[in-house]
């Protein structure tokens, strides 16, 4: 299939590019490089374009005749998200509507939308299934939310099919280190953790230990970037044979403290990883685990990479070969 990856410049839009090449599907990488980077969009064609650019949008759909979309481009950063919310509307929303009136227009009827577990909120329980109460608590997960209910208005009134994947913590890298996670400024715990054991920083901040978990410490559902990527391509094989779209949260489906994180990172580094213990962090609730029986159900998906040795230990991989790059 001709295949669009929009944010295929990205972290894990990188890894679908890859995916998908590698299965022998045409792909096309468009990105606007705000977040991504282009020497991680090694496969396929790329097109430096933003979505708020509808009419370059337009020809790039009248260049190609897409079978699909894999809709990745979006800010994602929730405190950025709170402090700037109209930046998060204006792309994440306005944005999505920009390429889903192109894909009217051009009649392209099948989209696989990156959505995120902060459509739930603080959980009412866990591990979280599809039923449970959307209430996002930031605009980043309003906007993701809105952008589910826009995907179902335009199936309604334009037949676009789509299949939303709610996930939980990405994380990991490409096994052959070709590619991997790069965020400016880095956020997310692990790629932290491993900064810590490169050398990069002195330490890592744990923020609380007195929650309500085996050893006090926040407890994150993490899957690796493959596992994610293996559910888009079952998504696309979903739409191309199906009618009627599908939302699924996706996740390991084991929950990880923030101190076995830790834990694990000296194992498989075999470095040491100092820490300090700092206040909590506004929002951040004792456990975020996903239920993904759904999807495997309906889809067959069943992640390979659950260890959270092997996830560390293909990002220590990726770590090692940045550090490099940077010094």
């Amino acid at each position: 299939m001709n295949i669009l990856v929009t944010g295929g410049a990205g972290y894990i839009g990188s890894h679908m590019l890859k995916v998908l090449s590698q299965l022998g599907h045409a792909v096309v990488c468009l990105d606007n490089l705000s977040t991504g980077h282009k020497e991680l969009a090694i496969y396929g064609e790329f097109i430096n374009c933003d979505l708020a650019n509808k009419s370059l949008l337009k020809d790039v759909f009248d260049k190609f005749s897409f079978d699909a979309v894999v809709h990745f481009a979006a800010y994602s950063q929730v405190a950025e998200s709170m402090e700037n919310p109209g930046k998060y509307y204006r792309n994440n929303v306005t944005n999505t509507q920009n390429l889903l009136d192109v894909m009217v227009e051009f009649n392209v009827t099948n989209i696989v939308f990156s959505s995120t577990a902060a459509i739930f909120g603080n959980p009412e329980y866990s591990p979280i299934d599809e039923s449970h109460i959307k209430s996002p608590i930031n605009p980043y997960g309003r906007t993701k939310l809105a952008i589910e209910y826009m995907l179902n208005d335009y199936e309604i009134a334009h037949g676009i099919k789509s299949v939303s994947l709610r996930y939980f913590n990405a994380s990991g890298a490409d096994p052959d280190s070709e590619i991997g996670e790069r965020h400016v400024p880095e956020t997310h715990l692990i790629p932290l953790v491993l900064q810590v054991a490169s050398g990069e920083r002195e330490k890592i901040s744990i923020f609380g230990s007195d929650y309500s978990t085996k050893d006090g410490t926040c407890v994150r559902d993490y899957i690796h970037v493959l596992d994610l990527c293996e559910a888009h391509v079952l998504a696309i094989n979903w739409l191309k044979n199906n009618d009627n779209s599908r939302q699924y949260n996706l996740g390991n489906g084991s929950g990880f403290s923030v101190k076995q994180v830790i834990d694990a990172s000296v194992k498989v580094t075999g470095k040491l990883i100092p820490t300090t213990i700092a206040n909590r962090r506004l929002g951040d609730p004792d456990e975020l685990i996903a239920d993904s029986s759904l999807i495997m159900k309906e889809l067959g998906w069943t992640p390979k990479y659950n260890s959270l040795e092997t996830i560390i230990s293909h990002a220590w991989k990726w770590e090692i070969k940045e550090n490099r790059r940077k010094y």
